[in-house]
């Protein structure tokens, strides 16, 4: 069976740690999901509309996004007006949506806030981050 193409949404910043796990798991020929890295500060342009051409790139190629929900994931982006998001997770959270792919929210801690566009789209909910809860959502939203 052919893996789950699954593009990861998470802040850079603050997070990076939590995708470099996913990385190391995704060389694991016995997971199902191959990850991409959705993230804008991995794209070396500070323009926001190449920015949005890449992201909206990365994520229709994928099936599922794993959102990673940590402290700062709901913070106002600087550019937030240009980007017409709060910030680019919540981008990224939409532009899938829009694509008809399926979503896994991971929070980090249930307190941390998650954007706005994370609700009322179907997603899978996990606290905590481990690969047997991802998996377990990633299975779920397959049927």
């Amino acid at each position: 069976m052919a893996k789950k193409k699954v593009c990861v949404s998470f802040d850079y910043d603050h997070d990076k740690y939590y995708y470099y796990l996913l990385e190391a798991w995704n060389s694991n020929p016995n997971i199902d999901f191959g990850i991409n890295d959705c993230t804008p500060s991995e794209i070396q342009t500070e323009s926001v509309s190449v920015i949005k051409q890449v992201l909206s790139r990365k994520i229709g190629d994928a099936n599922y996004m794993i959102a990673i929900i940590g402290k700062h994931s709901n913070d106002k982006h600087p550019d937030s007006d240009e980007i017409g998001y709060r910030n680019w997770q919540a981008y990224e959270i939409a532009k899938n949506t829009e694509k008809g792919n399926k979503l896994v929210v991971v929070k980090l801690d249930s307190g941390n806030v998650a954007p706005d566009e994370c609700y009322g789209v179907g997603a899978e909910w996990i606290t905590g981050f481990s690969l047997d809860k991802i998996e377990n959502a990633l299975k779920k939203l397959a049927k």
